[in-house]
């Protein structure tokens, strides 16, 4: 027979996390709010929280910033970045995870120290592979140093998706005359679909939050929105309100994305672990 909680106990556990969140969203509630304020509200000096809500910010920022040509550039980085992880990544986590050798669990935790090595330590071996090879400056360069780093990740967790699946259902496909490939692809593949989107999603997310490799490996016009909130810092003040109203664009878009396929992220990140 279970004990139930005890109310005060209960009561001081939610008042602690209610505080916590709090905590945690109020730079991020400020952030927003600068958007919509004045400059002489943002200024002013003991805070104001009730004032006339304007969109300048927004106009000042669209007609400083082409707005469209940097969430395009962030999308091409971010989405080719994840296709080209989930493309490698996933047919490796198989292999790994049906692999009968002892050693192969020790292969994907190497993937995993992959993943862990700090970014700023690969930017310059990537800086003159890209020049040497033509690429410095493009979209292309960034993608595929994202894709090195992210698909060491999805290597990882999808190996950990894999193993947890019975081989029952696989060895029935390969008895009805199924190609090793073809059960892969027919059966192995559909039941962890969620584990595939949770992956896209964290690829998605780790590329669009990016701002080391932008800002040193792409020109002007490649550049994504997250190094454009750079410029928001002048050599003398920092113009909040334009940060307030770009952060906004460069927030929206992940955001949306991760409340569509919330179901299937939470699917994915809690099923395979085992």
């Amino acid at each position: 027979m279970s004990r139930r909680p005890v109310p005060q106990i209960l009561f001081a556990q939610r008042g602690l996390l209610c505080l916590i969140t709090i905590i945690f969203l109020g730079p991020v509630v400020w952030l927003i709010t600068t958007a919509y304020k004045p400059a002489v509200d943002i200024f002013s000096f003991p805070p104001v929280f009730t004032f006339a809500p304007t969109l300048d910010n927004f106009r000042g920022a669209i007609r400083h910033f082409d707005i469209v040509h940097l969430l395009e550039s962030s999308l091409i980085i971010s989405i080719g970045s994840a296709l080209l992880s989930l493309l490698l990544g996933i047919p490796s986590g198989y292999a790994l995870a049906r692999a009968r050798n002892p050693a192969a669990i020790n292969l994907a935790y190497f993937f995993l120290a992959i993943r862990t090595v700090p970014p700023v330590a690969t930017l310059i071996p990537f800086y003159i592979i890209m020049r040497d090879v033509g690429l410095l400056g493009t979209w292309w360069a960034v993608i595929l140093l994202n894709t090195t780093l992210n698909t060491a990740f999805v290597v990882w967790m999808m190996f950990s998706y894999f193993r947890a699946l019975p081989r029952d259902m696989e060895e029935a496909a390969l008895t009805d005359g199924c190609t090793q490939l073809g059960s892969f692809v027919r059966v192995a593949l559909p039941l962890v679909k969620p584990g595939v989107i949770a992956c896209a999603l964290l690829c998605i997310m780790f590329s669009w939050n990016d701002f080391l490799f932008p800002a040193f490996l792409t020109r002007s016009e490649a550049k994504p929105i997250s190094v454009a909130l750079l410029t928001a810092f002048g050599t003398k003040d920092i113009s909040w309100g334009t940060l307030g109203a770009l952060a906004h664009f460069s927030t929206l878009p992940i955001v949306l994305l991760a409340l569509f396929l919330n179901r299937y992220f939470v699917q994915g990140l809690t099923r395979g672990w085992h």
